[in-house]
């Protein structure tokens, strides 16, 4: 299932998706100004939909574009997917 990516608050640069069991958020972070503060970029991430967990960030963020974080995460979604579906009994 591909990744749908949207804005949930419309006032903040914060996008999410989810798909097979995962959530995905993307927020843009700036050392200043209002919204997030840390490095310059699009900070990615991920975590289980189902489970208690904090989330965890996606190798290489923050990225320079939202495009960028984008295929991140869709990358990870892969990677996921596919580790998913190798522990499940044939």
């Amino acid at each position: 299932m591909p990744l749908q990516f949207h804005r949930p608050i419309e006032n903040m640069e914060i996008w999410s998706a989810s798909g097979d069991g995962f959530s995905f958020v993307i927020s843009l972070e700036s050392p200043t100004g209002p919204g997030f503060h840390g490095r310059f970029g699009y900070l990615a991430s991920w975590r289980p939909l189902y489970e208690n967990n904090g989330a965890i960030k996606i190798s290489g963020s923050p990225f320079r574009t939202l495009a960028e974080a984008e295929g991140a995460c869709r990358n990870m979604a892969e990677h996921l997917r596919a580790a998913t579906d190798a522990h499940r009994p044939a």
